[in-house]
């Protein structure tokens, strides 16, 4: 820990960090944040960067927004926490379900809160199998998720994520849940394969899994509208349409995962739009509260709704909850964020300033380490290659999409690598044109940047 602030020493003295080498950062230490404005954050010696990321592909009103501190703050005076235990309820959680029921991509009964992502799809199993059971049919239990999808890292959340650290000495995946093929178009297409027939091999090798496992014992499909954490993969030409006929042939809840997509991020309030999906029920979490506060929520059918009503009728409660589900001031925040939303007309603003998103996007396939871009909304990824026309990779082990985001940061942006050398940004949906010019004017140059270092390294392809 050489060179390390007493702050950064501190650090690696005290914490644990997610998705972080945990050796590499007992050199490095951590990038200390301070204090952020709009879409800038600031660290602890006053460098400026763009959250690129907006956060964890959250903030969507940027920082320091004072609407959304002053809802806080109201609420804590008023009432800083109550329960919905044994019946009880406040003014908060009933307002903003009703407003998310009223927002719903799908004819929603009930919202079952909880406090992120990862318990919002904790819960959407535990209830596919408690409705399994309610309704006479144990055997209906299986969930269906994709290789590479994102879904939380809870057993049973992380078990429905297809990426392999996830699942590594951990144990997982456990019982019950499957993973179906990957639909990112550029990885696994055949040659001469058009979009739209790889979207139905897609949905072909779904259906031999249904087939193979039992239509009788799958209960569930889940998918992100665009994958996130997976690549920001965004689906091919008829992919959903085909996905859905599927689920909908076989009697099998399509359960869609909003917790990035929701809220306008790909230019509608739901990815599900944007997509044509029609779910049963949706998962939303982080943009929610733009990330003012820890908040998540599922959506529930009204038969899902009449078999937990038989079953408390059968047991004499739903055992089920949370301390903080419902919290008073997280749904407080989270009615103002909505607000916000729709009295900036946020969704129309993203519709806006798409084309100017997507096109900076596109403009970065010319160059040499660029094999595929792909973006929608305010979300998109440019994925690095050793070899434009093979579309082989980097050798892993060199880390060349580390390497890119260290360079971004250095250049005063904030991204993230993902699905190996992936370089994904989605910054606050309040970004302006000029701002999202110079995020890519500072991603550029960090490009340029890493082109030199693998020229200069001879960094190899994968073997």
């Amino acid at each position: 820990m050489n060179k390390l602030s007493n702050l950064s020493v501190r650090d690696v003295e005290t914490l644990i960090h997610p998705y972080t080498n945990l050796a590499t950062h007992r050199d490095v230490g951590p990038l200390v944040i301070e204090r952020g404005k709009g879409i800038y954050v600031y660290d602890a010696e006053g460098r400026e960067y763009i959250e690129g990321l907006a956060g964890l592909w959250c903030t969507a009103l940027g920082y320091s927004n004072e609407e959304l501190v002053e809802a806080a703050a109201k609420q804590m005076r008023t009432m800083p926490y109550t329960h919905i235990f044994a019946g009880k309820s406040h003014d908060p959680a009933i307002e903003l379900a009703e407003k998310l029921k009223e927002l719903a991509p799908h004819n929603a009964s009930k919202v079952l809160f909880c406090s992120s992502g990862s318990e919002a799809n904790d819960q959407q199993v535990k209830l596919a199998w408690y409705h399994a059971n309610a309704i006479g049919k144990p055997e209906k239990k299986k969930i269906i998720s994709r290789i590479r999808g994102y879904h939380g890292v809870t057993v049973a959340s992380g078990s429905l994520t297809g990426l392999a650290p996830v699942h590594m000495d951990f144990d997982l995946p456990i019982k019950n849940i499957l993973h179906t093929e990957c639909p990112h178009y550029y990885r696994n297409a055949h040659e001469g394969e058009s979009e739209a027939d790889f979207s139905s091999r897609m949905a072909a090798s779904l259906e031999a899994m249904i087939e193979r496992e039992g239509p009788e014992t799958v209960a569930a499909f889940i998918a992100e509208p665009i994958m996130g954490a997976g690549g920001v993969v965004v689906p091919p030409e008829g992919y959903f349409e085909k996905i859905q006929a599927i689920c909908k042939k076989y009697d099998i809840r399509f359960i869609a995962d909003e917790v990035i997509c929701g809220f306008g991020r790909t230019g509608n309030y739901w990815g599900s739009e944007t997509f044509g999906i029609t779910p049963n029920s949706i998962s939303v979490a982080k943009a929610i509260t733009s990330a003012y506060l820890p908040l998540g929520a599922i959506t529930i059918e009204e038969d899902v709704y009449q078999a937990m009503l038989d079953e408390s009728r059968k047991i004499g409660t739903f055992g089920h909850g949370y301390t903080y589900t419902g919290h008073p001031v997280a749904a407080a925040v989270a009615l103002k964020t909505l607000e916000i939303y729709e009295r900036t007309k946020i969704i129309d603003h993203v519709k806006k300033l798409a084309p100017v998103f997507e096109g900076r996007f596109n403009k970065l396939i010319d160059r040499e380490i660029v094999g595929e871009v792909r973006a929608k909304g305010m979300i998109g990824a440019v994925e690095l290659v050793s070899d434009k026309r093979t579309k082989k990779p980097f050798d892993p082990k060199a880390g060349v999409g580390a390497k890119t985001i260290g360079f971004m940061q250095a250049n005063g942006l904030i991204g993230r690598a993902v699905a190996g050398d992936s370089i994904a940004l989605c910054p606050p949906l309040i970004i302006t044109e000029g701002e999202i010019n110079e995020m890519f004017d500072r991603l550029e140059t960090s490009l340029d940047q890493t082109q030199a270092w693998i020229s200069k390294e001879g960094v190899k392809a994968a073997a």
